[in-house]
Formats: C-alpha cells, sequence, structure tokens
C-alpha cells in the first residue's frame, strides 16, 4: 500500500471533501476549515483546516464564536500531520479539552484476513431496527463505561434515513448482547470506517472483536470499498496490526464546551 496516496486520498475525501454523517447534519466550508453541524445529540465539529501560523488563532476564535452561538459542543479532530504543528498547543489555550490519542489505521480490503471465527455459543446478526440499536447501546455504555445516548440517536436517524451508510452489528451469547460494532459506509470515496468495536468485559479474550471486524471487512468487499478505516486505541492497534492494517497517521480530538 503506497501510504503517502492513502493518506492525501483519506484528507481528500473524507475530509476536505467530507459528507455529512446522518441525515440531520451539514457540512459547510468557512474560509480555510471544513465543519459539520448537527442537532445537539449530533456530531458537531472541525473535519479538515488548511491552516498556517499567521492565521489559526482566528480561524479557532470563529469556530468556537460559530458553536457557541449555537450553543452546540463541538470537536476539532485533529491529526498528526495537520499545520501548523503547534495546532494543539493553539487549541488548548483557546479552552479545548484533549481525549486520547488515537492511530488512525487503514488497510486495503481485499488484502485483509477475514477468516475471523465466530466463538462457540456467540453469534453474529446485522442490526436493523429499534430494538437492535437498543441492545448496542447497551453494549457500548457496560463495554466503555459512557452514556450512548448519542449513539442511540445517531443510529436511529441513520436506520430511518440513510440506511445504506450504515451497517451495524451485534454478537449474541444465547439472548445476551456481549459485543456490538459498525461501520460506516461513505458513498462515492473509496473508504468505509470501523467504528464502536466494543466487548463487555467477561467475554474479552475470545477473539469476538476480530470476528466482528472481519464480518465488516467482508461487507465492505461486497459493497467495493477499497479501503477500510479504523482510528484505533492502544488496546485495539494490535489485533489490527494482525489482521493487515497498518499505521497511517495519529488523530486527536480536542472538545470545546460553550
Amino acid at each position: 500500500m503506497d501510504h503517502a496516496m492513502v493518506l492525501r486520498e483519506h484528507d481528500r475525501q473524507l475530509r476536505e471533501h467530507a459528507r455529512p454523517d446522518g441525515p440531520e447534519s451539514r457540512v459547510e466550508r468557512s474560509g480555510p476549515v471544513v465543519r459539520q453541524v448537527s442537532s445537539a445529540l449530533g456530531w458537531n465539529g472541525v473535519l479538515w483546516s488548511a491552516l498556517d501560523a499567521a492565521g489559526a488563532d482566528a480561524a479557532i476564535a470563529e469556530q468556537v464564536a460559530y458553536y457557541s452561538d449555537l450553543g452546540r459542543e463541538f470537536e476539532w479532530k485533529t491529526y498528526g500531520h495537520d499545520e501548523p504543528a503547534d495546532l494543539g498547543s493553539r487549541l488548548l489555550a483557546a479552552g479545548f479539552t484533549a481525549e486520547p490519542e488515537e492511530t488512525v489505521m487503514v488497510a486495503e480490503t481485499a488484502a485483509l484476513d477475514l477468516d475471523g471465527r465466530v466463538p462457540d455459543g456467540v453469534r453474529v446478526v446485522r442490526v436493523t431496527d429499534a430494538a437492535g440499536v437498543e441492545q448496542v447501546a447497551e453494549v457500548h455504555e457496560k463495554a466503555f463505561g459512557a452514556d450512548a445516548s448519542r449513539l442511540r440517536h445517531r443510529m436511529l436517524a441513520q436506520l430511518a434515513g440513510t440506511p445504506d451508510t450504515v451497517l451495524a452489528v451485534l454478537a449474541l451469547a444465547g439472548d445476551e448482547p456481549v459485543s456490538s460494532a459498525r461501520m460506516e459506509l461513505v458513498p462515492g470515496t473509496d473508504f468505509a470506517g470501523l467504528w464502536g468495536g466494543g466487548t463487555v468485559e467477561a467475554w474479552r479474550g475470545r477473539g469476538i472483536y476480530r470476528c466482528l471486524v472481519a464480518h465488516r471487512a467482508r461487507a465492505a468487499l461486497e459493497h467495493g470499498y477499497r479501503y477500510l478505516q479504523v482510528d484505533a486505541s492502544d488496546d485495539s492497534r494490535p489485533i489490527l496490526g494482525r489482521l493487515g492494517f497498518a499505521p497511517l497517521t495519529t488523530t486527536t480530538p480536542y472538545v470545546y464546551t460553550p
């Protein structure tokens, strides 16, 4: 894989020319900044910027004022190669809070190991209705210890308005949801994104995460997506590396709360 080319296409297709991530969202360009605006429960934030040292602080202040007028918390999603090099420090100085850094990992879908075996006693099902979304939210809250209100709202809106852009899966032990994950299919691009893979603590270490990655990768291949992209935590990065994913860059979210 030509990493430099893939990084350029990742930035161009998914960031600079981003599409809204749901039916309730819109993408706007404001000078050197591309941002998404959603409802209060949707994702609001900066997707891409082309800044230099001279104009960065003014651009940051403009976005803070814009989202503050809307009463929206928002995220400035930075990447390791973004300019200026001290963008993160400037965001902190403007009142943002940094969240943990993740590694952007990418693989050519056709080159992946797609033989993830479902552990004994576990079955994988696709999520197609509100009951399934509720089970995904249940797993998310147990696996990550985080409120799933935004995830629940987003998935319900996607399934109702743009069902072809999301594929969510559940791993069930009997009728108990023990792991969940989703894939965002971005029309008109070469990329599908893997998001939200989480397993409840008692079921970790059995290969379920790997199985759900393989399941979604097979679906991406069927839909004609050349690349799979993941914002990987330190826990998931080794598993993804063994499956064939390679690091592309890093990403750090900076969050501003009015």
